[in-house]
């Protein structure tokens, strides 16, 4: 069992900087994979990044490419995702997800809600234009 607890979200102007954390609890945060997610307004819950569990591997939607950087710190169980360089477009709940450790380490270049079992409540992400 993984609980997750997201912070780091506000508000800031187009081209602005954020970063968000994800503390993790459960003595699993080191074997599973990771990632963020984002809820723009409407239901719908969009992949944004994943890592593996020694940090090496990730992978990005293409629309956050070369503007985010997820990285985790196993010793602290926290993730974290890099906001730069940021969009009116990526306005949203920002959300941490945990794979079971069962699933295995695979990081693939894209997941969707099913690949994750942990879900933390949420970060509000408000980009101004």
């Amino acid at each position: 069992q993984v609980q997750l607890v997201e912070s780091g979200g506000g508000l800031v102007q187009t081209g602005g900087s954020l970063r968000l954390s994800c503390a993790a609890s459960g003595r699993t945060f080191s074997s599973s994979v990771m990632g963020w997610f984002r809820r723009a307004p409407g239901p719908e819950r969009e992949f944004v990044a994943a890592i593996s569990f020694s940090g090496a591997l990730t992978s990005y939607t293409d629309p956050v490419k070369g503007r985010f950087t997820i990285s985790r710190d196993n010793a602290k169980n926290t993730m974290y995702l890099q906001m730069n360089t940021l969009k009116p477009e990526d306005t949203g709940v920002y959300y941490c997800a945990a794979r079971s450790q069962s699933r295995g380490g695979r990081v693939y270049s894209r997941f969707t809600t099913a690949d994750f079992d942990y879900w933390g409540q949420g970060t509000q992400v408000t980009v101004s234009s």
